[in-house]
């Protein structure tokens, strides 16, 4: 990810700083304005060109998966690019509002001439300025309560939909008030490119069809709740693709609350059905064992993610480490191996949780491990002090074999994991974490 937006702002500023070497200023022109006029300009071409990056992304390009490694990290580069998008976004705006500080330092001597256009192009023009200030002030609110989680979702899944409207506007903004030398150089050329797409996902967001064409319907065939554990059993009525084992979908079982991604806690089955395991996290998962009834109509999207057993290195020593309702993609994968008699997989399991006495999945594991004698079940439970540290995943003496981990669960463990291993392990390690976040 951090590649990419650096690549992204690297070839951006490199753009406008030829453009900048190639600019001749009026020979009255005071400097301060210069470099206000500029700041604008760098900061509205690099919020625009992540912006577009943002909206590309919104649309869950299915080219895109296998490069940027599933749909779980192509959101998350989706909400960062977003973020850095209205971070710079913010700094336009207080360079544009410099102007009446550097009036009050030097006067208006040495400022620029401002562009005008004849016509039609002066009312485009003067409508785009206009638009710029409301669409940021609404950005900045849909940032607010993006990064307050506890803001319900359904209600956020609904607002974000004016982001295409807003980066509609913004486009024709950064189009008009553009300088028209732009569009005869290479800046404007990925400009063009950036906001050509970005305009195109805007209106297939707008339409409503993202997803539609990996969308099944499906009737909900068994509802069990157990702690704040709810699972659900449904039967897909349409063709769907055969799910990987460890793979999500959005589920939707009302327009009003909107689509909610899951993994899938099973792998794929002759009979259609296919089975989820959610953790209550929010108002939503917290009701759903009361909501929903056998019966109950259901569309599933999806398959997605890049989360799965197939991608695991035979040549490597194979940890899975799974935090809480983290454990469902590897049940899909114990119960897909359960499937393949020439199938062999070694590996140590490790699952994390609060308490073992009262776990919903302690005794489904152990009875899927038992069948693989390959997979080795560690349970370790915090209140019983067992917390899981480096000193558990491996002996000393196998520090040096290559190894491969798959992690899911919560992000603050992954990171104490990840912490620890680069101090104390000696030998080649590759981390494979299931970023899932959509939001």
């Amino acid at each position: 990810m951090k590649i990419i937006l650096c690549t992204l702002l690297t070839l951006v500023s490199a753009a406008w700083l030829v453009d900048l070497v190639n600019t001749t200023f009026p020979p009255n022109s005071d400097w301060l304005w210069i470099v206000r006029q500029q700041a604008m300009y760098l900061t509205g071409l690099l919020s625009m060109s992540l912006m577009s990056l943002s909206m590309l992304l919104a649309t869950r390009p299915r080219w895109l998966e296998r490069p940027l490694g599933g749909l779980d990290r192509i959101y998350r580069l989706h909400k960062w690019s977003g973020i850095l998008a209205i971070s710079f976004s913010a700094t336009h705006w207080l360079a544009e509002l410099s102007d009446d500080l550097i009036k009050s330092l030097i006067g208006k001597a040495g400022r620029l001439p401002k562009v005008r256009y004849d016509g039609v192009l002066e009312v485009l023009r003067e409508l785009g300025k206009d638009m710029g200030e409301p669409a940021f002030y609404i950005l900045l609110v849909m940032l607010a309560i993006t990064l307050w989680r506890r803001f319900p979702y359904h209600i956020w899944c609904h607002l974000h939909r004016i982001m295409p409207v807003l980066y509609l506007m913004l486009a024709l903004h950064s189009v008009m008030l553009a300088p028209p030398a732009y569009w005869t150089q290479l800046v404007g050329a990925l400009m063009a490119v950036f906001i050509s797409l970005g305009v195109i996902s805007s209106f297939i967001s707008l339409t409503g069809i993202i997803g539609r064409k990996r969308q099944a319907k499906g009737t909900v065939i068994a509802v069990k709740s157990t702690g704040d554990v709810t699972e659900i059993t449904c039967r897909i009525k349409e063709p769907w693709p055969t799910q990987q084992p460890g793979q999500f979908a959005f589920l939707t079982f009302s327009r009003l609350e909107g689509a909610h991604p899951f993994t899938i806690a099973s792998a794929a089955r002759n009979d259609q059905t296919i089975t989820f395991c959610i953790k209550a996290l929010g108002d939503f998962t917290r009701n759903l064992g009361r909501r929903l009834q056998p019966g109950q109509d259901v569309t599933i999207e999806g398959p997605y993610g890049r989360f799965v057993l197939d991608r695991h290195s035979r040549k490597r020593r194979q940890i899975w480490v799974a935090g809480g309702i983290g454990i469902t993609p590897f049940l899909s994968w114990l119960e897909w191996l359960q499937t393949q008699s020439k199938e062999t997989v070694k590996a140590d399991l490790h699952y994390c949780i609060r308490n073992r006495e009262n776990d919903p999945f302690i005794a489904r594991l152990q009875t899927l491990c038992a069948e693989l004698p390959a997979i080795q079940l560690h349970i370790h439970s915090a209140q019983h002090g067992e917390k899981l540290n480096v000193e558990a995943l491996s002996l000393a003496d196998n520090r040096k074999e290559k190894t491969e981990i798959w992690f899911c669960g919560p992000t603050g463990l992954a990171e104490s994991l990840k912490k620890n291993l680069k101090t104390t392990w000696n030998g080649p390690l590759r981390f494979h974490q299931e970023a899932f976040e959509m939001r």
